[in-house]
């Protein structure tokens, strides 16, 4: 990923840790999206033990990595949503105060 947008030079990374709200973002959509999925179609016999641990091992890995580009955009946004007094433009000059 970039590391400052390439119109403004806005740094995209806030600090030590910052990535941790993307991080529980993928966390999350992984069990939702697709080991949920995975456990009940096993839970329902449509899917046997093995294959189900199978699909759930794939999709534990891939499924985080196909979708951090995704997680970080979104924990960005959010950030920016709720703090939008950090956003370079909106910061103000320290006459402003």
């Amino acid at each position: 990923m970039n590391e400052a947008c390439p119109e403004c030079g806005m740094r995209f990374e806030r600090g030590e840790g910052f990535f941790l709200g993307s991080m529980s973002i993928n966390y999350g959509m992984t069990l939702t999206l697709c080991l949920t999925p995975i456990g009940l179609l096993w839970y329902w016999g449509i899917l046997s033990g093995y294959l189900a641990s199978l699909l759930a091992g794939i999709g534990a890995i891939g499924f985080p990595l196909g979708f951090y580009r995704s997680s970080r955009s979104w924990w960005l946004m959010f950030f920016f949503v709720c703090l939008p007094y950090e956003l370079p433009a909106n910061m103000g000059s320290e006459d402003d105060n």
